[in-house]
Formats: C-alpha cells, structure tokens, sequence
C-alpha cells in the first residue's frame, strides 16, 4: 500500500526549495523548483504528446479519466495527509480528505459528460454542424487554497477534449499537486499532463509561451491581471477564478438557528481561504443580534487545530503573509470602533499560522476588513436597515464571484438574488459547487465558465463545418 514516505520520495528534490507545515513549522519535504528552460522543455514535450492524444477517440480519453480516478482513489489517505501537512487544512469535514474525494468525483464526471457535435442549421440545401475540437496545449496554473481539487478542475476537461496540459502549482503547495499529477501520470500516456514547478516568472513564462494556447488561472485578481497581459501577445484563451469578496444578504424573516451553521460554514471553510467563502455578511437589524449570537455559538464549538489530529475541523492559515494580512485587517477595523465577537488576538508565540475564527459586528461598510478580501478565518458582519442599501452594498465592488442571500421566503430571495452582481448566487448556502453546475465570476473575478458541458466548452475550439446537400 502505498505511503505518504513513498509519496515524497518519488516527487521531492533534496536540493529544492523547502516546504514547512503551517501547523509545526516542520519541514515537509523539498520542492524542485524549475526554470523558464524547464517550462520550455515541458511544453515542447505536451506538445508532441497532443497529436497521439487528441488522436485517440473521446471514449478512450473517458476511460483514461476514469481509471485516474480510481488511482487517485486508491491513494486517498497518504494524499490527504500529505494535503495536510503542507497546507494546513484539517483530514476531516470538508478538508483534506474531502479534497481528495472531490477530485476523484470530479475526474469521474467529466469522464461522464457528454459534449455531442451539433447540427445549428439544415433548410435542406445547407446544412451547418458545430464541432468542438482540441486547442493543443493548455497551461493550468493554480492555487494554494485547494491545490489537489482546482488542478483536477483544470486538467480533466482540458485532457478529455484532447488537449495535452503543462501544469504550474502555487509555490507554496507544489508537492500535493505533484503527488496528485504522479499518480495520475501512471495511467495516462507519456507527456500527455506534463509538472513543472517554480516561482512567479515561470507562471509568467508559461503564460507567455507562444505554443501554449490556452491559460486556465485560479488566484488573485492582481496576478490574473498579469497572465492577461502575459498572453496578450499571442492572443490566447483564458479562463480566469480570481478573487471575490462574496456578499451574503440576510433578510428579515431568516430563523437565525436554523441558518448560522451554513452561514459558518459558508465564511469559514478552510479557514476563510476559499475565493467564493462568504467574506461580507449583510444582516437585518431586526435580526442581527441573534445572528451574531448563534454565529458565536457555533464558533465557539468547531475545534481548530494541527490538521492530522482527527478532532480539529479548522486549521491554520497557509502562509505567514496571509496571516499577516488578516491580522492587520481586523486590528485595524478593531481600531475603528468595530466589535469583535470572538477571536481577533492569535498567538503570536504559538507555532504556525493559527489565526482564530473571528467574528467582527458592528463595522463600516468602507472599513478594509469588508471592502479588501481577507482570504482567511475573520467575517465582517454589517447591520442593515433597508434592503435597497445592502444590495447595494454588496454590489459596491469591482469583484463579482459569488453572492447569496438568507430567508425563509425563497421567492422573496429569488428575487433578491436576481438583484445581485455575481456569477453565482446560493439561496440558504453560499460556495457549494457541483460538477454539472457551470461556475464563474463577473467583473475583476475574472471571465469563463468551468464544469459541465460550458467546462468542456472552454477548452476546445469551436469549428462549424457548413455544408451544402
């Protein structure tokens, strides 16, 4: 059976660079850190690993996936493990494990999603048929937040539509991705999904490489402001999930007990490092108080902790500079005259990144802490009075990614919901995504659609072969 010792030892490099556990501050292992030569290796190497691949029918690629799948499945735990101790996130709830399953679920469905040719036009004397071809190589740069899964969104519509992929994880969890891509690896053909490691300049390199035809792109506004123009040149396709800021409206008639363990949930999965957590709760004031109660409530019983201790549901922040940042936002919205609820004062002495789940009331809309996202565990809670103005106060930023809205009348949230800019508005939940269900942001979170048949769409070339009888 495999190990998470045999994991690291086929995939660390003694002379890479470092990766420390936020948890300990132990070391991990140490990570091969590439060149721009080496990004040019490996996409001339994707490259003539396309043409056999894109060759092979699309039922074949299916069952390539499909047996992914089951490799990644069977090496679950020491995965998981590994996912833990190098970003952070707890084995169990909706972590590491759950991670690791969501990637197998997701290689399986798009295995399972059919992208059929299309006829568009027949009058009898021309008939039009839209087909979706391969666009060749594809560049998958992803994340720190959810390394395994968001890799797995990224590579599995691009390899089933027959495109070989070059794949360039964040620098601060290359080796969950490059065990993940490992396993993956030992069913696919040579070269067809092809690692490659390193800092900002080599996403920037890949980005800019003129035989890569299409960069899909999970992260930061600011830095998908840089593979744009990266790519600009060569005119390539793009699917950008930046950053959101989500705005969660709760209306009046809400049952506060009933909602506070999905509002929770919603702000606080991995610890807040989510794009699309609920990151500005907008509460009526005939029910904020008893929001904010049953808030605490539930955060006081949700146990944080070192990831491999079964118990803990929440841990630290990935990064010292994340970390950072969140302290210094909630200090400073502390400062203003804002209450916090529960956490705010970490341990500064304590190894990791530990950073309490912090709930802070009372607080102005223009404070940093609603209007910048804080990517970490700390959730602004802003009063309401009419409805008007805390749609328009969540409609007030230049991102748009997802968005939901809280009440027991859910035609009457159905309507508010269609009053929101963003790509995706939850009614009672906020940042569930399903395989099937196309996801994407509006405004600076960024453009295209991933999942299901618009997923497969993205990552293929639309031809139409019109043709007269």
């Amino acid at each position: 059976m495999l190990t998470l010792d045999d994991l690291l030892r086929q995939i660390t490099d003694p002379s890479g660079r470092e990766i420390f556990d936020p948890a300990t501050g132990a070391t991990v292992g140490r990570a091969p850190m590439g060149s721009t030569a080496d990004v040019d290796s490996a996409v001339a190497r994707a490259r003539l690993a396309q043409v056999a691949w894109a060759a092979r029918t699309d039922e074949d690629r299916a069952d390539l996936l499909v047996r992914a799948a089951a490799a990644v499945e069977s090496a679950a735990e020491p995965l998981a493990e590994l996912l833990t101790r190098e970003q952070g996130k707890p084995l169990n709830g909706a972590n590491a494990r759950f991670e690791v399953a969501g990637s197998v679920a997701w290689l399986r469905a798009t295995a399972g999603t059919a992208l059929p040719d299309e006829t568009v036009f027949d009058d009898g004397v021309i008939h039009a048929q839209l087909n979706y071809r391969p666009i060749g190589v594809v560049g998958a740069i992803g994340p720190w937040n959810w390394p395994m899964m968001i890799t797995v969104w990224q590579i599995a519509p691009a390899l089933r539509m027959g495109n070989s992929v070059v794949v360039k994880p964040s620098e601060y969890t290359p080796l969950s991705v490059l065990a993940l891509v490992k396993i993956i690896n030992g069913v696919l053909p040579e070269d067809v999904l092809v690692p490659i490691t390193g800092n900002g300049e080599v996403g920037s390199r890949l980005a800019r490489h003129a035989d890569v035809g299409k960069i899909m792109f999970t992260g930061s506004t600011a830095t998908g402001r840089n593979v744009i123009h990266d790519s600009a040149d060569s005119v390539k396709r793009l699917t950008l999930e930046l950053g959101g800021n989500d705005a969660g409206i709760v209306l009046p008639d809400v049952d506060p007990s009933a909602v506070a363990n999905e509002i929770f949930w919603g702000a606080f999965i991995n610890a807040g490092q989510t794009c699309a957590a609920l990151k500005r709760l907008y509460v009526h004031d005939d029910v904020y108080e008893a929001v904010c109660t049953e808030l605490i409530r539930v955060a006081k019983e949700t146990p944080m902790g070192n990831g491999l201790e079964e118990a803990s549901l929440l841990g630290p922040v990935q990064n010292r500079r994340q970390f950072d940042k969140v302290r210094s936002l909630v200090d400073s919205a502390r400062a203003a005259g804002a209450r916090v609820l529960v956490g705010g004062n970490p341990d500064l002495e304590a190894p990791g990144n530990f950073y309490p789940v912090t709930l802070v009331a009372d607080v102005d809309n223009d404070n940093p802490l609603v209007s910048e996202e804080q990517f970490g565990p700390a959730l602004p809670i802003v009063r309401y009075r009419h409805l008007d103005d805390a749609i328009e106060m969540a409609n007030a930023l230049d991102v748009g990614l997802g968005a939901s809205v809280w009440g027991s009348d859910v035609d009457a949230a159905r309507r508010v919901a269609a009053r929101l800019e963003a790509g995706t508005v939850w009614i009672n939940a906020h940042g569930s995504v399903h395989p099937m269900i196309p996801f994407g942001g509006i405004k600076q979170s960024g453009y295209g659609l991933e999942f299901g048949v618009e997923g497969l769409k993205s990552v293929s070339v639309p031809q139409v072969i019109s043709a007269r009888h």
